[in-house]
């Protein structure tokens, strides 16, 4: 259990629209390499862990868009910060089944 939960939305630049898909499985590849808690959501990614090092992850995220060819990346983020612990589950595990 980290100190944060951050949902990541990145929307990279691309020649076409039907060219994003790839660029956003790459995105997600850089947060599985990275070895921290992750779902995968229909619009958006939530990563659970330290924050510095989430951020870190963004970071590395809108590179990798770049290093691919978008010519800029739009990322939007919601970051939930308690710094004595939070999981990814703690806000919907009500809602699981």
């Amino acid at each position: 259990m980290g100190n944060s939960l951050v949902s990541v939305q990145i929307i990279p630049k691309t020649k076409s629209v039907e060219d994003v898909i790839p660029f956003v499985d790459e995105a997600i590849k850089i947060i599985d390499q990275a070895g921290v808690k992750y779902e995968v959501h229909q619009l958006e990614t939530t990563m659970e862990g330290n924050m510095t090092e989430l951020l870190e992850i963004v970071g590395k995220m809108n590179e990798r868009m770049i290093e691919l060819g978008s010519h800029n990346v739009i990322t939007q983020m919601k970051i939930l910060y308690q710094p004595q612990g939070i999981a990814l589950e703690t806000l919907t595990e009500k809602y699981r089944k």
